[in-house]
């Protein structure tokens, strides 16, 4: 688990295709790497991955061809500037929200525009995670915890301190860049919640319009 708390900034250093999937090398940056064994886990650029061996600069890590399927990872390119967070502690502040390191999806930045000192983003989400993403919620931006100051349908609307734009590789998003989403988990479990028994029926993943009608929640 995670925080959303980007730690540092590292950048892509070798990629192997492995039969169907890959492996990577990170430059960890000042990501401090003295407390980390194998088989840790590291959040890069909002995607866990596993540490299978430490070099002098970073760690390697496989991604499964999941993984490559849901993510930016398998377009990423050596140089690539990826945002770092270690997993979290029991001693760890809770300073973002709880972020899984589980990518849902991939989103595009639409536009940003500067509005004062803060720079303002627009994003599109894929359609099916667009009723996760709520007003002043919580989602994660390549690994980076966000709060939604505006919503309309699948597009949110992000306003981004210089603080997080200098200690993040959001600063280099333009129109066109595309980030790895990760929706809020307690709202994932809410709704599987709300399934009750229907949840144990096959084909029932998520509710529907109709879900809500029969339950007396949305009219017929």
């Amino acid at each position: 688990m995670f925080t959303g708390i980007i730690e540092a900034v590292g950048d892509i250093a070798e990629l192997q295709a492995r039969a169907g999937d890959l492996r990577l090398r990170v430059r960890s940056g000042e990501l401090d790497l003295s407390d980390v064994q194998l088989g840790d886990s590291i959040a890069t650029s909002g995607v866990c991955l596993t540490v299978v061996a430490l070099c002098g600069d970073g760690y390697w890590a496989d991604v499964s061809a999941e993984t490559l399927a849901v993510t930016c990872v398998g377009g990423w390119q050596r140089g690539d500037r990826v945002n770092l967070e270690k997993a979290l502690t029991p001693q760890t502040r809770l300073g973002g929200h709880i972020v899984s390191g589980h990518v849902d999806g991939i989103g595009t930045v639409l536009w940003r525009k500067s509005e004062a000192r803060a720079e303002c983003f627009r994003l599109r989400a894929p359609e099916n995670l667009a009723r996760y993403i709520a007003h002043k919620g919580s989602i994660t931006v390549d690994g980076t915890s966000l709060t939604v100051n505006a919503v309309d349908g699948a597009e949110f609307e992000l306003t981004i301190v210089p603080h997080t734009l200098q200690e993040t590789i959001m600063g280099a998003y333009t129109a066109g860049t595309r980030v790895n989403l990760e929706v809020d988990l307690i709202a994932r479990y809410l709704e599987r919640l709300l399934l009750g028994e229907q949840a144990a029926t096959p084909g029932n993943t998520e509710i529907t319009r109709e879900f809500l009608a029969r339950h007396g929640f949305y009219p017929r």
